[in-house]
């Protein structure tokens, strides 16, 4: 049995697929059901539409990116793959690929703003994903070449974090909620004053794995339920923003963690096993070689 294979095979069990042909398929599928069943209106836009042009405080905002080039999620694959030089491992094939793509929609959608909360909420999903990955040195050459497919530098999305960490030290669940309700002088509350301000301020998956990073570092009791009452409280009383997708992006990283957690412990096991039945074929092939050299001596 291959360790290293059943290792990769099983730190993949909650990966995505929201990337896949599969599920792209499924989509069409009901694309074009739904345009079998209804007849869509010829002039559905107006004549005058104009995108970006609309009398919205989110068009005046935004409007001027209207008509923008945007790299699509095949570009950035692409640049990834031609960055990292190298062929993923066939069972992290799927992963890698729905973390590029992911990555690539939060990043190009004109609502994202990065901050140290997210730096450290990204680091830490790739340090979840990729801490059982076969070659090491490969695995930090995945998340240097995802870094630069979404056209960030790495160093700079490190030092963040890093900063927060730093700032981090000693403090409490209190200190940390007024850091997000914007007062103090810090990172964070730097940050939180932005976010508050920012009526269109976008939430994404990283943001909430980054907030439990900042649970982790000041001591908080890493257990869902404990975690989920924590994010409820500085995603409203702090930072005044929704918390459902925050919660439940909370319990799904949990739910990840404790299987991949699981998987490691069974793979130890079993590595275990296979070290005490390669000492027992070493054994019996010794005392075979013993006997047979008795033999020999005998017959001399």
């Amino acid at each position: 049995m291959n360790f290293r294979v059943i290792t990769t095979a099983l730190a993949l069990f909650a990966s995505g697929n929201s990337f896949t042909p599969q599920s792209l398929s499924r989509k069409c599928q009901v694309l074009n059901l739904i345009n079998k069943n209804y007849d869509l209106p010829e002039n559905s836009i107006p004549a005058n539409y104009k995108p970006g042009a609309a009398d919205t405080d989110f068009a005046r905002k935004y409007g001027h990116l209207a008509g923008a080039e945007i790299k699509t999620v095949g570009q950035a694959f692409a640049e990834f793959t031609d960055i990292l030089g190298v062929s993923v491992n066939a069972l992290y094939k799927s992963t890698v690929t729905d973390l590029v793509g992911t990555l690539h929609l939060v990043v190009v959608n004109a609502r994202f703003r990065r901050d140290p909360v997210w730096s450290a909420g990204i680091l830490m999903t790739l340090d979840l994903l990729l801490k059982n990955y076969p070659e090491q040195d490969i695995a930090g050459r995945i998340s240097t070449a995802l870094f630069a497919a979404i056209d960030m530098d790495e160093d700079e999305v490190r030092g963040e974090s890093q900063k927060l960490s730093d700032w981090l030290e000693g403090k409490t669940k209190e200190d940390v909620a007024t850091a997000l309700s914007g007062e103090g002088d810090n990172l964070l509350a730097d940050a939180a004053r932005i976010a508050k301000q920012d009526e269109f301020w976008m939430y994404s998956r990283y943001y909430g794995v980054g907030l439990l990073s900042v649970m982790e570092k000041i001591g908080v009791d890493m257990e869902k339920d404990n975690c989920y009452e924590v994010m409820e409280n500085w995603m409203t009383k702090s930072l005044g923003k929704p918390y459902i997708t925050a919660c439940s992006d909370s319990d799904l990283y949990f739910n990840m963690k404790y299987k991949l957690d699981m998987m490691e412990t069974m793979m130890k096991e079993i590595e275990i096993r296979e070290k005490k039945r390669m000492a027992a074929r070493l054994e019996e092939k010794a005392e075979v070689a013993l006997k047979e050299a008795e033999k020999e001596a005998e017959l001399k």
